[in-house]
């Protein structure tokens, strides 16, 4: 990673550019080819699914979307004539539009007509028959339909147009919310930098990783089914990965520029340290991404690959353009107070201070108080979850303002609430006593309004049933499997029961089934990471349980607002429902990902302490003393991101919003910051226990990395005086130099001698305290550390042939040893 830090400050025009030419360039592509996104909920071999085959082979061509015209009037009736006259030439001017099939009104002879108008005469509504699918109706068409038909209110009438395809026309155009967020993420940059550029960057960064990751998508949604809520997920997570990603990195830039190092060696340390946490992050987040191909549901396939290619990217941009941009600003990256006190006062040398400081100390003290209390709290949070419901939002929830919902509340006024979702009831070569048998026991269902067969065709039945309830009601599902399991068979036909509502109860049913699988999947990949990472059992143990935690108290925030309705008015909704089917998988994915983020930045300090010092509560203390502030400002970017989305329009955008909002308030807040450092404190060294048979056979990965720029005496390596490299022999002596309250003391002389008094070698402590010292070979040797002009003290140490980690405190009288 430092190699890689140096090329790009050296390159860094060229790095610049090189970004900005694929920005422009993919998005000239991008915009020019526009999207081709689908929604396709079918699951091969469900119920709904063989009914849609049947009704694509009854009527080829005729299983495209449905739209739906419907008017009303304040007075009098729709049959008037001066209501026929303005609507009976808007809706011939939509039969006559090219992708149209055909139009059924209720002003004409044909079977059926009649049945459009309401019992009191004042709604109406004609069917719109597109010739494809939803998701393949151009964009021109659907805005026609709308134009033409709200042409022809006024005067106390009123149309409005609702369908699937009108639904498509009506999603936000995007721009808002991700403005909103990255505003707000600015102000919260600004408040923990202080600097105006350094608050630039981390926003920069993401700006070109989700633009990017945008347009990629664009395209690639051409060539493979990428529903439409994927890019507005992408944005959501990439937006808030990009920029806590670049703010960790640029946080250890900071310090190491605080701490005496030079503007190059400062993003060699950067990258090198929280370089190679945020790969490992990104990497973590992309496998829990990938987890959703488990779930084997084509809709989530496209979500995959747009938010894992926004991810990639983000962590791209922070790995490269962000150290060019770094090179662009040396030290003005500093506020302007901090570059004062660097030049006046020199290099700080004094351990973290402050809020953070007194928290972990409360922390380690009260360990067993604080697990209690979040553990209430947790629980408290998480209990609605025991009610959650799967299930679809439908147009009903769209803001009142959209012709989709007011279309949708006068035909529930006017026809009743099940009007909105009607079901059909499909068989083949069904004998025809048979299918009146089977309507005759429909109509005398509780839970029907309407029945009606319809003429076969192609040697295949239909049976349209209007539910008394709506479709995201729990009544309507029970009837839904009423019809298959009671009625169908004993009227001894073999149909299938289809529907866009029977489609989402199959969806849902689908998602619950293989909801465990998916959910042991990414568990388990994020234990084994952990375990690779950290090489303890009980940190990725203690992870993967409080990512569970999380996310049964983020649902069961969800399930209280957007379920049970509490608070809903508050963020724009008036209506509550079942939380969408495929909302789990997605969020679980985000969650867990992000979760680990937070794990692995938190627990990469503590576990660089704990190879230093062997002393778990220093490692504790210090890691969560020196990251908690920076992971509680990108908590404060993500919630402010993730909130930022409820103004998206999109019910499925407000729910993952809102959701994730929670879980990483919870997570950041509650989890990192006290339930697992002070489980870490009852657990003490367990915490690091590695079985030695495992241990062998576990491959190395180095998170943390190392703060000294190599070369120059960083830990692992023997340096002379004066000549830098790792040494080709012997052993070696390497630790860390630091204060009684744990932070770094640079300049300090370093001396290794052998028993009889002889010097070995001498060194200086580096910026970070580090030293490193070369001996002739493994064996008892004497080790001194004084500062300049003060008081030497004098230790045995033993070397054996791996380096020996040994961690020495200078007191104000001298020098303690630990």
């Amino acid at each position: 990673m430092t190699a890689l830090a140096r090329w790009c400050y050296r390159h860094r025009l060229v790095v610049l550019v090189l970004w900005v030419g694929v920005l422009f360039g993919v998005g000239a592509v991008g915009t020019s080819a526009g999207s081709d996104y689908s929604n396709d909920f079918a699951l091969p071999g469900t119920d709904s699914t063989r009914a849609n085959e049947l009704l694509e082979k009854a009527r080829p061509g005729g299983a495209g979307d449905t739209g739906t015209v419907v008017w009303q009037v304040a007075d009098g009736s729709v049959r008037d004539a001066g209501v026929r006259s303005r609507i009976e030439p808007a809706l011939r001017e939509i039969a006559g539009m090219d992708g149209i099939g055909e139009v059924g009104g209720p002003y004409g002879d044909e079977p059926g007509a009649a049945a459009r108008i309401s019992e009191d005469g004042r709604t109406a509504y004609a069917e719109v028959a597109f010739a494809k699918r939803a998701n393949s109706v151009p964009t021109e068409l659907a805005e026609a339909v709308v134009d033409t038909a709200r042409a022809a209110a006024g005067d106390g009438l009123r149309v409005e147009v609702g369908g699937q395809a009108i639904a498509r026309i009506q999603q936000a155009t995007g721009g808002t919310s991700e403005l909103v967020g990255i505003a707000a993420a600015a102000v919260v940059l600004f408040l923990a930098f202080g600097s105006f550029f350094a608050m630039l960057l981390p926003i920069v960064v993401a700006v070109f990783g989700v633009g990017i990751g945008l347009f990629s998508t664009m395209l690639l949604s051409h060539g493979t089914g990428i529903p439409d809520l994927a890019p507005l997920l992408g944005s959501l997570v990439g937006l808030g990965v990009g920029i806590d990603y670049a703010l960790f990195i640029v946080t250890r830039h900071r310090r190491a520029l605080l701490h005496g190092e030079s503007p190059p060696a400062s993003v060699g340390v950067a990258l090198n340290t929280a370089g190679r946490a945020v790969v490992f992050a990104g990497a973590t987040v992309c496998i829990a991404l990938a987890g959703m191909l488990v779930m084997n549901l084509r809709f989530l396939d496209g979500v995959v690959i747009a938010t894992t290619l926004t991810v990639v990217l983000s962590v791209l941009a922070a790995v490269t353009l962000l150290p060019a941009l770094l090179g662009f600003l040396g030290p003005r990256v500093l506020s302007r107070r901090q570059r004062r006190r660097l030049a006046e006062q020199g290099p700080e040398r004094g351990a973290a201070g402050g809020l953070a400081v007194r928290w972990s100390g409360q922390v380690q003290r009260r360990p067993r108080s604080l697990v209690a209390l979040a553990l209430v709290a947790l629980t408290v949070l998480a209990l609605p979850v025991l009610s959650l419901r799967l299930g679809a939002t439908d147009q009903g929830n769209h803001p009142e303002g959209q012709t989709t919902r007011q279309a949708y509340d006068l035909l529930a006024e006017g026809f009743g609430p099940g009007f909105n979702g009607p079901l059909v009831v499909v068989a083949e070569g069904a004998d025809p006593d048979a299918v009146r048998r089977l309507t005759a026991r429909v109509t005398g269902d509780e839970g029907v309004a309407q029945v009606a067969a319809l003429p076969p065709a192609g040697g295949v039945s239909v049976v349209r049933i209007v539910p008394t309830t709506s479709p995201q009601s729990e009544d309507t599902d029970r009837l839904i499997d009423r019809l298959r399991d009671d009625h169908l068979p004993r009227a001894r036909v073999d149909g299938h029961v289809g529907g866009v509502t029977a489609v989402f109860k199959d969806f849902a049913e689908k998602t619950g089934e293989r909801l465990p699988y998916f959910v042991a999947s990414i568990v388990g990949l994020g234990f084994v990471l952990l375990l690779i990472a950290f090489r303890s059992l009980l940190v990725p143990l203690t992870a993967a349980v409080m990512n569970l935690v999380a996310a049964a108290a983020s649902f069961g925030v969800v399930v209280a607002v957007f379920q049970w309705g509490w608070g809903l008015e508050l963020i724009g909704l008036d209506r509550s429902g079942p939380i969408s089917a495929f909302l789990p998988v997605i969020m679980l994915s985000l969650l867990f990902g992000l979760s680990m983020d937070y794990q692995v930045f938190l627990v990469s300090r503590m576990h660089e302490e704990w190879m230093r010092t062997r002393d778990n509560a220093r490692a504790v203390r210090v890691g969560l003393a020196e990251t908690s502030r920076v992971i509680n400002s990108a908590a404060l970017i993500m919630i402010c991101v993730f909130l930022a989305f409820v103004l998206s329009g999109d019910m499925e955008a407000v729910v993952a919003g809102a959701g994730l909002a929670v879980a990483v308030a919870v997570d950041a807040f509650i989890l990192r910051t006290a339930l697992v450092p002070a489980l870490m404190h009852l657990l003490g060294r367990s915490n690091w226990w590695l079985p030695g048979w495992l241990d062998r056979r576990l491959p190395h990965l180095a998170v943390e990395g190392s703060e000294a720029p190599p070369g120059t005496g960083r830990p692992g390596t023997a340096s002379k005086p004066g000549a830098a490299g790792p040494a080709t022999g012997g052993s070696a002596v390497h630790g860390f130099v630091r204060t009684v309250e744990g932070g770094p003391v640079a300049g300090a002389v370093v001396t290794l001698r052998s028993v009889d008094g002889g010097t070995l070698d001498r060194v200086r402590s580096l910026a970070d305290g580090s030293y490193v010292l070369a001996a002739p070979a493994p064996g008892a040797y004497l080790l001194a550390v004084a500062e300049e002009g003060g008081a030497e003290h004098t230790r045995r140490v033993t070397t054996g042939d791996s380096p020996l980690v040994q961690d020495m405190e200078l007191a104000e009288d001298g020098v303690e040893v630990r």
